[in-house]
């Protein structure tokens, strides 16, 4: 893992939820968990396909902490119990992801601000995967590269590259594919119609 400490003009500019995006993460206390957006209806699917947008890495931000800890309450929620979960799986536009780190001891929760893939290895998985906003189905895809380099901001304002393989890798880029308004079946259709 390599820490940057590099400054852009983005990180100086305010998070700027909107006002219904405050509304959505201060009605409810920081263990609640928010609805999750499903592609089965039709307002949820338009924001699902959205693209998100920068978030500045603040851990005194006490809207960005509560959506935070709100989105995590989300993923490890019964109802949900998912590996990974992306800000607009919850109807807010921000590049906020959750992933379990399978390659961790313990397989901790980690969240990312404004992650990014810089690296896709030629090497594919093939993995079976599901989606907490795709109810009640799961496919096998072909396409997740087996080893990627991703750049991230922390909470704490670092900027870190660091190299990913194997399921953890799969679900940075299930994840991260939501932030650009990608679904997993987008892939799969895509590989049918190859296949064809």
């Amino acid at each position: 893992m390599l820490v940057l400490g590099c400054s852009s003009l983005k990180r100086n500019q305010p998070n700027n939820f909107n006002v219904a995006q405050r509304q959505m993460i201060l009605n409810a206390e920081n263990e609640t968990p928010m609805r999750v957006f499903k592609i089965n209806n039709k307002k949820d699917s338009l924001v699902l396909r959205m693209k998100s947008t920068y978030v500045k890495p603040n851990s005194e931000d006490v809207i960005l902490k509560r959506f935070v800890d709100r989105l995590f309450a989300t993923v490890r929620d019964s109802m949900s119990m998912g590996v990974g979960i992306a800000a607009p799986q919850v109807g807010i536009l921000k590049n906020i992801i959750w992933v379990q780190r399978f390659d961790k001891d313990q397989f901790p929760f980690e969240v990312y601000l404004n992650p990014k893939i810089i690296h896709y290895s030629k090497v594919k998985l093939k993995r079976r995967e599901g989606c907490l906003s795709i109810p009640n189905r799961r496919d096998t895809l072909n396409i997740r590269s087996k080893v990627i380099d991703v750049e991230y901001d922390t909470m704490q304002g670092e900027h870190v590259r660091e190299s990913i393989s194997d399921f953890t890798s799969i679900i940075f880029q299930h994840e991260i594919d939501h932030l650009n308004g990608i679904l997993y079946l987008d892939h799969l259709e895509k590989e049918i119609n190859e296949a064809n």
